[in-house]
């Protein structure tokens, strides 16, 4: 994939900036919206989800799902779902953990490490790559582009509200 894929490309400098770009997505997303990132381990997906996650107005501390697979949090406009699939090693493992049924569930979901089972991801996704700018450590680039009607959209909202 290059650069001519996707159709949001944002740097950020920061990671209370990456935050604001994320709110920007939180303030356009609806029940069963899936997001699905791609990114190398410390690329700020979980700083990502905590802007959204912010913005929806949850209350509880956001963490990375690593080792917990998932986590989800209510009290916000709606639910968010926080997937991390990094462990995982075969696709049956995602009907153990209720994948499907959660990302159907009426929230909004972001599921890491989404490349390891592309054919079982949502076919309406959007589609958001993070990555470290080797030069500035705090500096961000995150590019995203949609895939199905929904998730065009989405990317289109979120990028009207950059």
């Amino acid at each position: 994939m290059d650069l001519t894929d996707f159709s949001l490309v944002a740097r950020t400098e920061s990671a209370d900036q990456t935050k604001q770009v994320a709110a920007a997505l939180a303030d356009q997303l609806q029940p069963d919206d899936a997001i699905l990132f791609t990114g190398d381990l410390g690329a700020g997906k979980t700083q990502f989800v905590q802007g959204v996650a912010a913005q929806l107005g949850v209350a509880d501390a956001v963490t990375s799902p690593t080792f917990n697979i998932l986590i989800s949090y209510q009290g916000g406009r709606l639910p968010l779902h926080h997937f991390d699939l990094y462990r995982l090693e075969d696709p049956d493992e995602l009907d153990d953990i209720a994948f499907f049924e959660t990302v159907e569930g009426g929230g909004a979901s972001f599921v890491e490490w989404s490349e390891k089972f592309p054919d079982h991801m949502p076919e309406d996704a959007l589609h958001v790559d993070m990555g470290v700018v080797l030069e500035r450590p705090d500096s961000r680039v995150i590019r995203a582009f949609a895939e199905g009607t929904r998730a065009e959209q989405l990317l289109a909202a979120w990028t009207a509200a950059l």
